[in-house]
């Protein structure tokens, strides 16, 4: 598994042309660019996508969410184990869609995935955020988004590099990975300069119309 810099985790959320089929169709172009570009690609695809699509290629495969359940009656909840035997690399935890109620839960959850070997991607909604998780638990990544630049047109790149350069100073631990917004290769190396790790996306890959050519764009600067 190859989770080096500069790394670019693409988040398939629920979105039509990334679920089922089309989310392995998706995640096979993510492997190609990976191949073609000798750059380092991750996805996080829907938990009943994981099995499929794990089975399917090489590139590292996330989870979207996972809950700090043990075995036992824990009816709808995400087992750490099952995303782990089902063939996941890693899990996303506490994206602004999906945050957990409260830090006790989510730290609960990033050490119940780490148990069972999951790497940990924990989101962020500002710099402040990000080190006091990273002060309390110790993900291998903390993506830093700012909610209101989530699938839209100005990347957090252009809009807020301070907060990227501030996220970087501030933690100590995590690699920090920058989203919201990210679209291009120039969003790319502007975050790389300011101190990240890589990038987390989505929409500008789940409804690109032709999605191998925007990631190749995307590590196009690096």
């Amino acid at each position: 598994m190859n989770l080096s810099s500069p790394l670019i985790l693409t988040n398939f959320k629920t979105y039509e042309s990334a679920t089922g089929t089309n989310a392995l169709a998706l995640a096979k172009i993510h492997e190609h660019v990976a191949k073609e570009s000798g750059k380092n690609f991750a996805i996080a695809v829907q938990a009943v996508d994981i099995r499929m699509i794990a089975a399917a290629v090489k590139i590292p495969v996330f989870a979207q969410h996972c809950d700090a359940a043990e075995y036992g009656s824990h009816t709808g909840w995400i087992l750490p184990e099952a995303l782990k035997e089902a063939g996941a690399s890693g899990v996303i935890l506490n994206h602004s869609e999906h945050r957990f109620a409260s830090t006790e839960e989510l730290v609960a959850a990033i050490t119940r995935a780490q148990s069972v070997g999951l790497v940990v991607c924990v989101c962020a909604e500002n710099a402040e955020e990000a080190a006091k998780i990273d002060s309390i638990s110790k993900p291998e990544f903390i993506a830093v988004e700012p909610p209101e630049l989530i699938g839209g047109d100005i990347s957090v790149s252009t809009a807020q590099p301070k907060l990227i350069r501030d996220a970087v100073e501030m933690i100590k631990r995590s690699r920090v990975l920058v989203g919201a917004g990210v679209k291009n290769g120039e969003d790319v190396r502007i975050g790389l300069e300011l101190g990240a790790f890589g990038v987390l996306l989505a929409s500008g890959i789940t409804k690109a119309a032709d999605p191998a050519a925007v990631l190749h764009d995307l590590v196009s600067k690096v």
